[in-house]
């Protein structure tokens, strides 16, 4: 038997791969209905539970051949050793006591982790169980690792195609008022058992028909074979462009980074999937092989920009969650960049060939990064609470609800402790307002909803002062536009708030000859909202009345709201004029034929 020759499973395993789903599919059920009842009744005992639950008897699953192999056993202890203290881990982070922490920033990054991590290693584990050490072949770990890939996306596509001819029998039936079977198939029991049962037979079907999976591999790296030419040209392309266009363009789509790196992810997986380690023949004709090299030798150029883009938002807003996994992801794509540019300058065997000793490094790299990112080794929450406090503590006047907020419900326990630590600072205990600020953030039971209550200290007009700054540059705002703020005869969106973070600006929008006034609730996700408050027409001496809303809004990422926040605070608020006039016909005025536009001003003059 050679080492790409995948052994045969007798009935007893394959019996005990559909028995293990079904067990699995139990054990989630279990732990929704013992609620907060012990064993789960905290959250580090849940995490431990779904973790375990969700990974080794998945890894089981894929690799077992024969019950009696002790070396299957031994590897689970292991596995189960390590998944239970990262879940440990995750779990006490989001403990302590503190209410309405959100798990996502945590919980989503641990468990893409651990999936690549079980991912990574089961072909190592696979070969192991089947010859006895661990000195793999770059063919049989590759041969693996497609099968268990292969193997998971059909058992994905088996259990949900299988849950649409549920969903049309209980629709069926229900066309002739029978609705048991839609009650049946809604019932959280028949819902996990199901999903595991159907989930089990697609992984055996995946594990048994190495036929049929070695078709569909062979049809997906044909076309792979088809499309590398043309990203790869793409690639090229775009790198040759860069010296006329210059960098300062891509800076500005605000998604530079996510797109070059996504960019040399394809390239990365379309060239593995190209390259024959078991072929002397070469993929292309010379001409096509040199298009790829060409491509190979640029990735250190995407990879390199990323890091860039990267770099500039750590050092402009320091590290986050989100920005601590994102560079995470690129340092590993340069790692992939670096390692094939020299492959193609190597030169050494066949073609490629030199990528193989790449991806054997970067394999037990990338676990280790996966497995040291959710442990206290490389801490990503540590590095960002560190980070924002930093910031916050360098500039205590510039804090606002948003940074606040974060703290206390993105960052888990350590969060909340950084903030209260943050509240006995001496540099912010000297701000009234960033103080204001800090208290409302910890006296928050959810991190979304309406607990931001109109203060009726916010009538005093020395508190208002200090919750809306001047954007840099503007001139001071009259005292009776303060005053009617104050009066509530001005809208002021959210900034009479306790815990707002607003900016106002004083210019001559409409070109009147008189001063307007903007004011902004700047927000962590959705952009400056802005109040517009003008004087009428004449003169200066008048009231100030509303004049319209303002939106700074175009679906981009937090990063983008963050910069035009700071743009707003900066007073770089530039007035476009548009390019057709208002029409009238009989004092009517024209309207769009495009009904769906929506105006970021809204004109409530009459």
């Amino acid at each position: 038997m050679n080492d790409t020759t995948l052994p045969a499973l007798p009935l007893s395993s394959r019996s005990t791969i559909v028995l293990i789903a079904l067990l699995q599919g139990l054990a989630l059920y279990a732990v929704q209905q013992a609620n907060d009842s012990w064993p789960f009744q905290d959250i580090a005992s849940r995490y431990r539970w779904y973790t375990w639950v969700l990974t080794i008897p998945t890894a089981v699953a894929l690799t077992l051949v024969t019950l009696r192999d002790r070396r299957l056993w031994l590897h689970a202890i292991v596995g189960s050793v390590v998944v239970l203290a990262l879940a440990s881990w995750i779990g006490w982070n989001l403990g302590g006591g503190a209410t309405g922490l959100v798990d996502g920033p945590l919980h989503w990054p641990f468990s893409l982790s651990m999936g690549i991590a079980v991912f990574v290693t089961l072909p190592w584990w696979q070969f192991r169980l089947q010859h006895g050490h661990w000195r793999a072949t770059y063919d049989a770990l590759f041969e693996r690792a497609w099968q268990n890939g292969l193997t998971l996306a059909l058992a994905l596509a088996f259990t949900g195609l299988t849950w649409l001819l549920l969903w049309l029998w209980a629709a069926l039936f229900q066309l002739v008022d029978i609705d048991f079977f839609r009650d049946l198939f809604r019932e959280e029991a028949f819902i996990s058992l199901a999903t595991g049962c159907l989930f089990g037979f697609g992984v055996l079907i995946g594990r048994t028909q190495h036929r049929a999976i070695q078709v569909t591999r062979q049809v997906l790296f044909a076309i792979c074979r088809g499309l590398l030419p043309l990203l790869s040209f793409i690639a090229v392309l775009f790198v040759l462009s860069l010296p006329f266009t210059g960098l300062e363009a891509l800076w500005k789509t605000r998604s530079a980074t996510w797109l070059l790196v996504i960019v040399s992810l394809l390239l990365v997986a379309f060239t593995n999937a190209v390259y024959q380690h078991d072929s002397a023949r070469a993929a292309y004709p010379m001409w096509l092989r040199r298009l790829v090299d060409a491509s190979l030798l640029a990735l250190p150029v995407y990879a390199g920009l990323a890091l860039y883009a990267m770099g500039l938002r750590i050092a402009q807003y320091g590290w986050t969650l989100e920005r601590f996994w994102g560079a995470l992801v690129v340092v590993m794509v340069l790692g992939y960049a670096v390692g094939y540019a020299l492959s193609v300058l190597r030169r050494r065997g066949r073609w490629l060939q030199p990528i193989e000793t790449v991806n054997r490094w970067m394999c037990w790299t990338v676990l280790a990064v996966a497995l040291l990112a959710n442990s206290p080794v490389l801490d990503g929450v540590r590095i960002s609470v560190a980070s924002q406090v930093a910031r916050l503590k360098a500039d205590p006047a510039a804090i606002n609800a948003a940074d606040a907020i974060a703290l206390r419900f993105e960052f888990g326990r350590r969060g909340v402790d950084a903030l209260r630590t943050l509240e006995q600072d001496p540099r912010l205990s000297a701000d009234a307002r960033a103080v204001s600020v800090v208290k409302d953030a910890l006296a928050r039971k959810e991190r979304w909803g309406g607990e931001r209550q109109v203060d009726d200290g916010l009538r005093d007009l020395t508190v208002l002062q200090r919750q809306v700054e001047l954007a840099q540059g503007s001139p001071a705002a009259d005292a009776d536009w303060w005053q009617g703020l104050l009066d509530r005869k001005l809208d002021a969106g959210g900034c009479l708030e306790s815990g707002a973070s607003c900016v106002a600006l004083r210019r001559d929008f409409d070109g009147d000859g008189i001063d307007d006034m903007l004011l902004c609730d700047l927000s962590e996700y959705i952009g400056p909202s802005c109040r517009l408050h003008a004087r009428p027409p004449g003169t200066s001496a008048a009231a100030w009345q509303n004049a319209g809303q303002i939106s700074f809004y175009d679906g981009g990422g937090k990063d983008q709201v963050s910069m035009a926040n700071t743009a707003l605070r900066e007073g770089k608020l530039e007035a476009q004029q548009p390019r057709w006039p208002q029409l009238k016909l009989a004092g009517i005025k024209a309207r769009s034929l495009d009904e769906s536009r929506v105006e970021n001003v809204e004109d409530d003059s009459p």
